[in-house]
Parts: structure tokens; sequence; C-alpha cells
């Protein structure tokens, strides 16, 4: 859970705030909380304090961190003592968290939502409605799965229509403000937004978020994995990431595991900070910054963990053993699907019926995203965590803070 004060401080006292129980309090997200198989932790596993100095080892010394496999504990990876290839975290299903997670989530008392503006209201005015011949639908740049095309939704769009009666246009976008513009231009009504761009489509676009997926095996969302190469022995914490010698690659602004959770996290938890401590690069996706680091273009870097799983999965020259965590975070909400506000409310109700009752197993669908369902969500709740780090880091819901 996270605890939450009005207020925000200097970078150099954040942390000392956080920890003395004053600000923010994101411990429900230090990467103690469950695992894949949805045991959880007992919220005491919190990131060491201590400095690593020069890292603490050299090539010709191995990392004394890295520690077998088999010696993984989803529940406790004790991340102060270990570190581990990312194989062992994905085959243990690590990369997602569970219905526990979730549920947790869905259950918290939020009076308000604490920053930004709360989902619009349908509007009472029927001259306000939209009911378009045509439904668009946009698939942005995703926290959970990249590079989605449009045959991998037909089963959903059949669906859709079924239940609305209206056909469903796929319009794909490149970046994350090019899928809020859509939205908020009425060029689309139905998308699956990024997690961390979310709170931007509900505050800008119009967006209401309704739903999130889950696996078969009713896993939910991802985490964030502080990701470095196997054979960088020096690299054996967040806090090398702030040595003048280590490049560290971001993904874009608005990303949530790719730059706002990490500029929050990193800070509480390590006391170190982006753009202070080190130079943020941004990549322009995750999936760069995993090439990038694969191939020494950056030495290090926070990663969406189900997309880093995408992309190794997707590239024939790389492989998990290429790969260290060196810390994780407790599980994100995926992006959500949504719909504008102002659409007709059977359109809506038909929308959320095609995600939310149907069983989407076996279809193209399922075997590209890897969700078979979807279960309803209130962003309110579920986006607590978000909106609270993107407060940390004084994100502005505008255009230009999403980045081109």
């Amino acid at each position: 859970m996270v605890e939450d004060t009005d207020g925000r401080v200097g970078p150099s006292s954040r942390r000392r705030f956080i920890l003395t129980g004053g600000a923010l309090g994101l411990a429900g997200l230090a990467g103690c909380a469950s695992g894949g198989s949805g045991s959880s932790g007992d919220g005491n596993n919190e990131a060491s304090t201590e400095s690593s100095g020069d890292g603490g080892g050299s090539s010709s010394e191995g990392d004394p961190m890295l520690t077998d496999a088999s010696e993984f504990d989803p529940a406790n990876p004790g991340w102060e003592d270990h570190n581990f290839l990312s194989s062992a975290l994905v085959d243990e299903g690590y990369q997602r968290g569970s219905t526990t997670d979730l549920e947790n989530m869905r259950s918290r008392e939020v009076e308000e939502v604490p920053h930004g503006d709360p989902v619009q209201e349908t509007p009472s005015d029927e001259n306000e409605l939209l009911d378009p011949d045509t439904l668009v639908f946009t698939e942005s740049p995703s926290e959970d799965v990249q590079g989605r095309f449009e045959e991998d939704f037909q089963a959903v769009f059949d669906r859709i229509e079924e239940e609305t009666g209206k056909p469903v246009e796929f319009s794909k976008v490149d970046s994350y403000a090019a899928s809020v513009e859509a939205m908020r231009s009425e060029r689309a009504h139905i998308a699956n937004f990024s997690t961390g761009t979310t709170a931007f489509a509900v505050n800008l676009g119009g967006a209401v978020p309704f739903g999130v997926g889950l696996t078969p095996e009713e896993e939910f969302g991802y985490r964030l994995f502080a990701t470095t190469r196997a054979d960088a022995d020096d690299i054996q914490s967040v806090e090398d990431f702030a040595r003048d010698d280590v490049t560290v690659g971001h993904s874009e602004p608005a990303s949530n595991s790719g730059h706002q959770a990490p500029s929050a996290l990193f800070d509480q938890y390590f006391d170190v900070t982006a753009e202070e401590d080190y130079t943020v690069n941004f990549s322009g996706g995750h999936g760069n910054t995993t090439r990038g680091i694969a191939a020494g273009d950056y030495d290090a870097g926070p990663i969406c963990s189900t997309c880093f799983v995408d992309t190794v999965e997707a590239q024939s020259d790389l492989s998990y053993d290429d790969f260290k965590v060196v810390w994780a975070s407790a599980p994100f909400p995926s992006g959500p699907v949504a719909y504008r506000y102002n659409l007709k409310p059977e359109i809506q109700e038909g929308i959320e019926r095609a995600y939310l009752e149907s069983d989407f197993s076996g279809t193209d669908y399922e075997e590209r995203t890897g969700y078979n369902k979807f279960v309803p969500i209130d962003y309110r709740t579920v986006w607590k965590d978000i909106m609270i780090i993107q407060r940390y880091n004084d994100v502005e819901y505008s255009q230009s803070a999403l980045g081109s």
C-alpha cells in the first residue's frame, strides 16, 4: 500500500522524509511484494541503504552478489544481498504479479485521486454525446506488450461489434502523445494506453479506464526490472547507476516503469536521483533500452518486465542469460483498455461487455498478448500508486510533458 500525505520536498531530502515517515511512503513498491505465484512478502525486504562504494567488485573478481537461480525466492528476493540473471526471474514468472496484488489495489479506500483530475462523468446533455458510425480503436506503445497488429485484435473487434452494432476500425499510433491526442480530438473512441500514459489520457483525453487483462494463470501487471548486462560485474545495485562511468537508458518521459517510477523509487530506496546523480538517456522505448544494454549503448536501465520478456523472445540473438537484474519493484497495473467519456451510455456498456464478459482463449489476441480475459478496474483505486509517483516527480498533465 502507498501511504501518502500532501506536499513534496527537494531531491536531497526526499528519501530522508520517506524513511522517517514524512512525505510519500511507497513501501509497497519496494520489490518485496508477491511474486508471479501470488505469494506475498511481509513488507520488510526494503532495499539496502548502504552505499556500494565503487561497486564492490571488478571484472576479475566477478559479482559477489550474483546468486544461483535455485536460490531465487519470488516472495522474498532479498535484493539487498542478491542479484540474479534475468532467466531466474522469468522462469518463476516473476515478470508479472498475481490477482492478489490486483485485488489489494481494487479494494483499498481512496476518497480522492491523489494527483490530477478524476475520470469525467458521462454528460447528461444528449447533444454532447458521441454516436459514431464506426468505433476507432488505437493501440499505443505499451508498458505491457509491444508491436501488436490489427489482426491480433480481430476477436476483440468482433465482440465489440456484436455488443454495440458498430464496426471497429484499427488506428495504430507510434507514440504515447499521439494515443492521448487521438482520444482528445475524438479521432479514437477506444484505446489501450500504457500504464504511465493513463493519467494523461484521463486528464487530457477524456479517457475512462475500465478493464485490465489477465493471463490464463490469472497473472496480472508487470514490474520494473533494474537491468544491466550479465557480465557487468561492477554494477551490483541501483546505487551503481550513479557512477560516472555508467550510462543509464530510460525509455520515454511518460513511461511508468521506464522513467516515472524509477525517478521516484530509485530516489527513495537508493538515494539515487535521475538527472541529479546520473544523466537520463531516453532510448525511445523499452525494447530499445533492452537492445541498447545488450549492445553496450547503455550500461544499465529500468525496463518494464513484460516488455523485456517480449523483446528477448522476439530477438534470436538475445538470451535471458545476457542480462542481470539488480532490483525489481512490486507489480504495477498493466495498461488498461479505456473508452471516451462522452460516448453514448449504451455504447460504453456494450464496449464493457465485449471485454469483461468474453473469453479470448485460443484466439490470436491471447496468443499475442497473453491475455484471455479482462476484469473491471476503478482508476481512482488501481492507479493510486501511479498518480502518487507522478505527483512525487512534479508531473504536470500537459501535452508537452508527454513528449512528441
